[in-house]
């Protein structure tokens, strides 16, 4: 029987034949290995069409290289205009692409319609941002000279997204990118390449829209590691965006380095939340829940460790054993869901491994446990645990809160930045200095630091990323659009006379 999710991807424009590559609206079978494509909320097959490889690399970047020397002389305004009318068919198809998010991602609706959203959102960022992309005018120190800063577009960029946000990421890129005057190389990850072929579908429906620019502004290719590794390695590409692992972010930093290309990292996230005496428990649980169990712990923000003081924790646990007993689990699509499942077994098997560690360690596990049926979902797990175990340094992709305690907050804050990643980080606390220390320079060395709300749910106006083996890559708002550009400080002289820099005389 096939899946109701071949009306929605028809609804959306996808082709029937299923491809691994299209540049605008030339879509274009891959030459690789079979992609299977199962859903994990049922396991059913949801596609099977080949792979690109390395070889198919060449056709984007050459349609790429030949739509930037067009698109950076578009007015950005104009290129402004083309991101409102994605954004006005996103508005449009919310639902569609939501729906494909859950089926092929897992997440649950609501939580899919809230990323359709934030591609909405930045697509109105991004319209904005094409009138302001200004440079500076700076007093020179020679009479009868301008000193002053420009902003030009870039080059095409790589993006490199991840599965558990498979559409927004792509866009806090491409939105800003493409204003910037960039096109757009796209490598989704290949466990959700649906989401990949529906989004580009609907930039397709608005590319026709614009019959004068050119199709090589946006593309994709799905692939493997191969073909990730080739496009970092791609001259073509001055500038590599990736979203993933800290591995494949090692790997990637490594490999733009050696030609001397721009990388913007956004990898691992080890995120704690510091819960004080002072805190209001009853927004603590809600903030705890949502932080760790949204996305089935699958977010790169979602909450890994909760450091309480010794005062409150043994309430606070109690609370949050109540509540996690009583999480409705189940099928994503369905209403009243709030867990949807894991996205595969590799990533079920990381949990079971994790968890094994943290008993080794002395933990005491809560949950964690397989629910039977198709698909990996899971019960999501609490563990009490001592700082010092080596597990809570890791990330695991799962649901579960390693739980420690605290007496000073100064111990609390060491505990919160003692691991490798620093993306994102929250105190729950009515204490004024409390909060004023966990946001100074000697608190949070992440690179989003909160008071009273989780560490999940950033808003696209602030710029994204962390520190660390985060990457220290952002994205998104603020003023993140610099990335894209390459800045380029200019000299009029509008006088007769040639006087030269730090009074340097040198007369002929």
């Amino acid at each position: 029987m096939p899946t109701p999710l071949n009306d929605v991807l028809a609804a959306l424009g996808v082709p029937a034949n299923r491809t691994a590559i299209a540049i605008g609206n030339n879509w274009i079978p891959g030459t690789g290995e079979t992609l299977h494509v199962r859903s994990p909320v049922d396991g059913s097959m949801l596609a099977s069409f080949p792979l690109a490889t390395a070889n198919d690399l060449k056709p984007i970047l050459d349609a790429a290289t030949n739509a930037f020397h067009d698109w950076r002389m578009v007015p950005a305004p104009v290129r402004g205009e083309f991101v409102r009318r994605i954004g006005i068919k996103l508005r449009e198809r919310k639902t569609e692409l939501a729906q494909v998010v859950s089926w092929e991602a897992g997440k649950i609706l609501a939580e899919s319609l809230g990323e359709v959203q934030e591609m909405i959102d930045i697509c109105d960022f991004a319209v904005g941002l094409s009138r302001q992309l200004h440079g500076l005018t700076i007093a020179s120190e020679r009479p009868g000279h301008r000193l002053m800063e420009q902003w030009h577009p870039l080059g095409p960029a790589g993006v490199i997204t991840a599965f558990n946000f498979p559409v927004a990421v792509w866009a806090w890129n491409a939105m800003l990118g493409l204003v910037c005057g960039d096109p757009i190389v796209w490598k989704p990850s290949p466990k959700t390449p649906l989401c990949a072929l529906a989004t580009h579908a609907i930039v397709v429906d608005v590319l026709r829209e614009f019959p004068e620019i050119p199709q090589g502004v946006v593309s994709f290719i799905i692939g493997d590691r191969e073909v990730g590794e080739a496009i970092a390695g791609a001259n073509e590409l001055p500038l590599i965006s990736a979203t993933g692992s800290v591995a494949m972010g090692r790997a990637v930093g490594q490999k733009v380095a050696a030609r001397l290309g721009r990388s913007l990292l956004e990898l691992g996230g080890n995120n704690a939340m510091i819960v004080a005496p002072t805190a209001d428990l009853e927004l603590a649980v809600r903030s705890i829940t949502f932080a760790a169990v949204g996305t089935c712990g699958q977010r790169c923000t979602s909450l890994r460790r909760l450091i309480v003081h010794e005062s409150i924790a043994d309430n606070l646990i109690a609370r949050l054993k109540g509540v996690y007993s009583k999480l409705p689990i189940g099928n994503p699509l369905e209403k009243g869901v709030l867990v949807g499942p894991l996205i595969d077994e590799a990533a079920f098997e990381s949990m079971q491994e994790a968890l094994e560690s943290a008993r080794q360690a002395g933990g005491q596990v809560t949950g964690g446990g397989r629910i039977p049926g198709e698909g990996f979902y899971v019960h999501p797990a609490i563990v009490e645990i001592d700082a010092a175990a080596p597990i809570i340094r890791e990330e695991t992709f799962a649901p579960i809160l390693y739980v420690m305690r605290y007496r000073e907050l100064s111990e609390a804050i060491a505990m919160q930045n003692n691991v490798p990643q620093g993306l994102s980080s929250s105190i729950l606390t009515n204490d004024l200095r409390e909060a004023e220390m966990f946001l100074s320079p000697a608190g949070s060395d992440c690179g989003i630091a909160n008071v009273n709300i989780g560490t999940s749910g950033a808003e696209i106006g602030g710029a994204f990323g962390g520190e660390k083996e985060t990457g220290g890559g952002r994205e998104s708002g603020s003023d993140s659009w610099k990335a894209y550009m390459r800045r380029v400080t200019n000299t009029i002289n509008y006088s007769k006379e040639l006087p030269l820099a730090q009074g340097i005389k040198f007369d002929i």
